[in-house]
């Protein structure tokens, strides 16, 4: 007779099975390619400004050598503060990436190098935090504190938080190389923690304070199909807001436990508060543990979460986390412009908060988050030239004010809590894996951008094919090729822009909410454009060479704010399709937050190919003139006024 506890796990198996067929899978980078156009030219820049930057910047700071001393390689002190391992991981994480994009032999035996420092920084038992190793067991100053023991110190040591970081390079290194250098030290780390952390006699409870591991434990989860992974991911959010055995995190700057959302069972949680980086991987990590085994309460919680997040706390951008004090979501609508704070870490949170959402659900409306955050407010993040970032993203500026980390009126190289750059240093070269995914026969096109593909649906290989000059035009040719002719969906989401929805809820519309009709083509003959769920669905035989044209209109249109964020009252943001436009005093005779916007005002826009690396610009030349410019292309050409809202007279 099968015990209880083995017919528990065997059903536990079951539900995990069951999740993972009927989920929605994306197409793996190594699988995406990319070959022209808006994002080809924006990995380009990535990978031959951006990550050789951003690790010198890792090397002439110690973040590199932290490793070396603590390996006992190089003789030192530790440098830096206590979370700096994470950012050398992160650039890792990225170059991995990269060398799916585009192989490069000389990164790849520089990877291989630094594996050979994390190796010999790594104790014999798996631990792997560099500050400790160095400096030993401290109680030293709380501003770079590692606590009195491993693990005494969670919620402000990010002892877990980093390894997390590891272990998303170890996955993506692993994917890129097919070596298990990195892969191991990550899986003995983990090991670690699975025999140290957990709910057994004399293991520690711990709940991680700086959240991502919960993110990281699934995706080592699914590369080793260790399922012990699974189960500490599933630990560390079952116990939040239960556990007593909590470490207090710097009490002078009373962050209580709603900081690392640790005040109550996350299926009680209602409300997106605390730090919204830490939160949004919290919930990022929950909507993954979603898709391989379903939970109704978890389930409930996330909407509900994600409602709060979405319809009530976010910037216009895509940006959250208004307030520099604690990093945090504010109360509802509670949206300040010139002194916003919305991390540009916590737009890369948004970004894979909502593409796990659509993993789990398969629901359009987080894909047209995705994109409000990828053109603006995180794209906003980074330079044109690709060596300047910010840390926050106000939606107005003086020119002279900076806010937070020495940044929101002037890009910087590098910042002494670099998370930001090191974060987009990661997420940019991955942006092609979340452009197509598949669901047993359906396949799946979230994102317009110029690429290929060769993929599996239904165990037929089909080839994939997108021209477009997105963002600047809403012409779309999308080319299928299956290897055999096969019946099947493509299912080609329609962005809300395009149907005159601004956003999901009502934060923020359009004042004209017409919309022209999307006009679509397969062979070259009409088809009706039926949407539903915010796709087209297209469930035909196809044959190799079926050509699908979209043409999406992209006018001009003036946006407006929930009449409860006092802060835009009588004021409107201008976008076309998915960029939203702001004005600079450079353009604008010095002046930009001084500036009004007629009812009747109508702007053109014109493509400029040899401006800001290549971007349509907005021009009016009615009564009262003015030049926009893409948001995220601001702050380019030095410091000045910058505005998204403008009063409306």
């Amino acid at each position: 007779m099968i015990k209880y506890c083995q017919l528990i796990s065997l059903l536990f198996l079951a539900q995990i099975t069951f999740a993972q067929n009927n989920s929605i899978t994306p197409v793996p980078l190594k699988d995406v390619k990319l070959h022209q156009g808006f994002w080809h030219e924006k990995l380009e820049t990535g990978r031959t400004v951006m990550i050789p930057h951003v690790f010198q910047e890792c090397e002439q700071t110690g973040r590199i050598d932290n490793f070396a001393v603590a390996g006992g390689l190089k003789k030192g002190v530790f440098q830096g503060t206590r979370f700096d391992d994470s950012d050398v991981f992160k650039v890792v994480e990225g170059a991995a990436y990269s060398l799916q994009n585009h192989y490069d032999a000389k990164l790849d035996h520089y990877l291989d190098s630094l594996i050979v420092l994390f190796a010999a920084a790594q104790e014999p038992d798996g631990y792997l935090y560099t500050i400790r190793t160095i400096n030993k067991d401290t109680t030293g100053s709380y501003d770079w504190i590692a606590g009195p023991s491993r693990y005494s110190f969670e919620n402000g040591s990010h002892e877990l938080y980093i390894v997390g970081h590891l272990y998303e390079a170890a996955v993506a290194h692993y994917n890129a190389t097919g070596k298990k250098t990195l892969l191991d030290i990550a899986t003995k780390n983990a090991d670690h923690l699975v025999k140290t952390i957990g709910p057994k006699p004399r293991q520690m409870i711990v709940v991680p304070g700086h959240e991502e591991i919960e993110i990281a434990l699934v995706r080592l989860y699914r590369t080793t199909n260790k399922k012990e992974y699974l189960d500490l991911a599933h630990f560390f959010v079952d116990m939040r807001g239960r556990s007593d055995k909590r470490t207090l995190f710097l009490d002078e700057h009373k962050l209580g436990p709603s900081y690392f959302q640790d005040q109550k069972p996350v299926v009680r949680q209602t409300e997106a508060v605390g730090h919204a980086v830490r939160a949004q991987y919290l919930y990022a990590g929950i909507a993954d543990m979603l898709t391989i085994n379903d939970d109704p309460q978890y389930s409930q919680a996330i909407h509900k979460l994600w409602d709060d997040a979405t319809t009530k706390k976010q910037y216009i951008t895509g940006g959250v986390g208004a307030r520099a004090d604690g990093e945090a979501f504010d109360a509802a609508y509670v949206l300040p412009n010139d002194n916003a704070y919305a991390e540009t870490c916590s737009a890369v949170a948004n970004l894979i908060w909502n593409h796990k959402m659509f993993l789990y659900t398969g629901e359009s409306k987080y894909m047209d988050v995705f994109e409000r955050t990828l053109y603006n407010g995180f794209l906003g993040g980074m330079s044109v030239s690709g060596n300047e970032f910010f840390y926050v993203n106000p939606m107005a500026s003086n020119g002279i004010n900076d806010f937070g980390h020495g940044s929101g009126a002037t890009r910087h190289e590098w910042f002494a809590c670099a998370c930001c750059p090191t974060n987009v240093t990661r997420f940019l070269p991955s942006l092609p894996s979340y452009v197509y995914a598949t669901k047993a026969n359906e396949l799946f096109v979230n994102l317009f951008m110029d690429s290929e593909s060769e993929l599996k649906v239904n165990d037929n290989a089909v080839k994939i094919n997108q021209k477009t000059n997105y963002p600047w035009d809403g012409n779309i040719k999308i080319t299928v090729s299956p290897t055999k002719s096969a019946s099947f969906p493509l299912s080609i989401r329609i962005p809300g822009w395009a149907n005159g929805l601004a956003i999901p809820g009502d934060l923020y519309t359009y004042q004209d909410k017409s919309a022209k009709p999307v006009i679509l083509s397969i062979n070259g003959k009409n088809t009706p454009a039926t949407i539903e769920n915010g796709y087209i669905k297209l469930n035909r035989q196809w044959k190799s060479g079926d050509v699908v044209t979209l043409t999406l209109d992209m006018p001009v249109r003036k946006v407006i704010a929930n009449a409860n964020i006092k802060t835009n009252k009588g004021k409107v943001a201008i976008e076309r399709g998915p960029v939203l436009y702001c004005a600079e005093g450079k353009d604008n005779n010095g002046k930009a937050l001084s500036m009004t916007i007629a009812p009747d005002q109508v702007f053109k826009s014109e493509y400029q190919k040899d401006f800001l690396g290549g971007l349509t610009v907005l021009k009016s030349n009615d009564t009262k003139s003015a030049f926009l410019i893409p948001y995220y292309a601001w702050a380019n050409r030095g410091a000045n006024e910058m505005t998204i809202w403008f009063d409306e007279k």
